[in-house]
């Protein structure tokens, strides 16, 4: 691994946390994950500090532990998303004048078009692509403070949606949708698109409740080794 050694403490740190090495019970202090990666203290504490603003990872009395809302907040968390990722395609509907960046669009396209070619395996790291996908769509209505709503709100669900990417089939399925709902707004199908969109982000909160369940399941019952 290539770079400072604070940023591979972070990176090492980054991916235990999305790829599910820590369980929502675990707390892990600066002394013991530091001679778990046998590097000093200073390195562990600022990686920590970064996940913190991440929104990865929470300071205990004890050390640290993940983050993992609890369903109601997820329930509460979704219906800010959905309002948040439509309201990006209801303004240029409401007001022809507000265009999405067809550049910005075309841009995000040839990523997840070579994703479509090759699509990665199911891992929990795959809500880092979904994430990306939707915060370029939103940025591409012109509206920053949108973005930094579904930003925030991201960083607060990441550990109980990124479970659902290892489920065989949701990561094609996944980038299927991202490129039918981004190439109707590029074509100025915008009433389509906003269907399209609000069907993928789930019109049933249900759905979205019963699948972060099962992912919080997932996480209590991980433990590091």
């Amino acid at each position: 691994m290539t770079g400072s050694l604070r940023d591979q403490v972070y990176l090492r740190l980054h991916d235990a946390v999305l790829g599910g090495g820590w369980g929502a019970a675990e707390r892990f202090t600066e002394p013991k994950l530091a001679k778990k990666l046998g590097v000093s203290r200073t390195p562990v504490r600022e990686a920590l500090t970064r996940l913190e603003a991440d929104g990865l990872v929470r300071r205990e009395d004890y050390g640290y532990s993940i983050v993992v809302p609890d369903l109601t907040t997820i329930r509460d968390l979704h219906e800010v998303r959905i309002a948040v990722e439509l309201r990006g395609i209801a303004r240029s509907i409401e007001n022809p004048s507000v265009r999405h960046s067809v550049r910005a669009l075309e841009a995000e396209l040839e990523h997840w078009y070579g994703l479509r070619t090759d699509p990665p395996a199911p891992r929990p790291e795959f809500v880092l692509e979904d994430e990306r996908f939707h915060a370029a769509l939103l940025g591409a209505s012109g509206n920053p403070e949108l973005v930094a709503a579904l930003v925030a709100v991201n960083h607060r669900t990441r550990t109980a949606r990124m479970y659902d990417f290892t489920v065989e089939g949701h990561v094609e399925t996944a980038i299927a949708e991202h490129i039918e709902i981004m190439e109707r707004v590029r074509e100025g199908r915008l009433e389509e698109a906003l269907v399209l969109l609000h069907e993928h982000l789930g019109a049933s909160l249900e759905v979205v409740v019963e699948r972060a369940g099962r992912a919080l399941a997932a996480r209590h019952s991980t433990r590091v080794e």
